[in-house]
């Protein structure tokens, strides 16, 4: 019998082939004969306790000027799905949320859902890098103002972000003797109602901010360095940064190893890592990238390692 993989992503006809992660493991199981579904937010249901999708069957092309065919969607219900792929960009929102609410019906069912839907929801990727305090660099996270620029005043030179973004949106570089520090935490924290993280600057970036990708918690031996170019101090590709594939370090791998443990034990198959310097800054589970730019710095195929890891079967610690 032909197996199936769905992806819940977002829409494909805004992606960047060359650059987009899901689409290389749209690519690598659709070589393996897996039948496609296209799915996006609006398209998931709950009828009574069954898990329900308006599906669009979907071809993918490597081609960057016609790279997919949609044909015409049904109602499918996701527990005959062999494989569902949660790859919608963050925000993690509350109707992202609901969406993993669905996908735990959908799990519970017998799909097989990359990354697990309960750890979706508990793997803040800002905040799941604190669950590793041996990895990382100072960092506080408050809604309080007066505490944010204590701990700048304390360090120096600080990088403030908000908890939900992604791509180097919103990230600030400030100090305590910043003119412009009060602004800038009322505006991440909207007046001290919501979190913000604060982190010691680590003027490593420079050499980049690795992007280390792991699979059932091993990590793909080189890493993607994306470094900051002009005056610039985010390395987010989304920002102009430079991605430069690298070797993993000896301390890379150690991060990894004190990290790998508990991503197999919530079913976090695979995740990105980002590490500058010494220092692990982020956990990403929603949509972890640079598996295009390895795979072609490299000659790797990581969605390929990806898929024999899935079928293989779950992963547990």
């Amino acid at each position: 019998m032909t197996p199936t993989l769905a992806v819940l992503m977002d829409p494909i006809g805004a992606i960047h082939i060359k650059k987009d992660s899901t689409f290389a493991m749209l690519l690598e199981a659709q070589r393996r004969g897996y039948r496609l579904l296209y799915l996006t937010q609006g398209s998931l249901a709950l009828r009574g306790a069954e898990p329900w999708a308006h599906a669009t069957p979907l071809e993918v092309r490597d081609d960057p000027s016609d790279w997919f065919t949609l044909g015409a969607h049904a109602w499918t219900d996701l527990r005959k799905v062999n494989v569902i792929l949660a790859r919608k960009d963050p925000p993690f929102d509350s109707q992202f949320l609901y969406d993993t609410m669905v996908l735990d019906r959908a799990q519970a069912g017998g799909a097989q859902v990359v990354n697990d839907p309960r750890a979706l929801r508990d793997a803040n990727e800002k905040l799941f890098a604190l669950h590793f305090p041996q990895c990382i660099a100072p960092t506080l996270v408050a809604r309080d103002a007066a505490a944010i620029k204590a701990f700048a005043h304390e360090h120096g030179r600080i990088v403030l972000k908000p908890l939900d973004g992604m791509g180097g949106r919103s990230i600030f570089l400030s100090s305590g003797d910043d003119p412009n520090l009060n602004v800038i935490l009322e505006t991440l924290t909207h007046e001290g109602r919501e979190f913000a993280m604060a982190q010691k600057f680590i003027p490593e970036i420079k050499a980049g901010d690795k992007r280390i990708l792991l699979i059932d918690g091993e990590p793909v031996p080189y890493a993607l360095a994306r470094m900051p170019q002009g005056d610039e101090f985010r390395g987010n590709l989304a920002r102009g940064g430079k991605g430069v594939g690298v070797p993993l370090s000896e301390r890379d791998r150690w991060i990894a190893a004190q990290v790998g443990p508990e991503l197999v034990k919530r079913g976090l198959r695979f995740v990105g890592l980002d590490v500058i310097g010494d220092f692990l800054t982020e956990v990403n589970v929603t949509s972890p990238t640079c598996i295009r730019e390895l795979d072609a710095q490299f000659g790797l195929n990581i969605a390929g390692q990806l898929f024999d890891a899935l079928e293989r079967g779950a992963r547990h610690a």
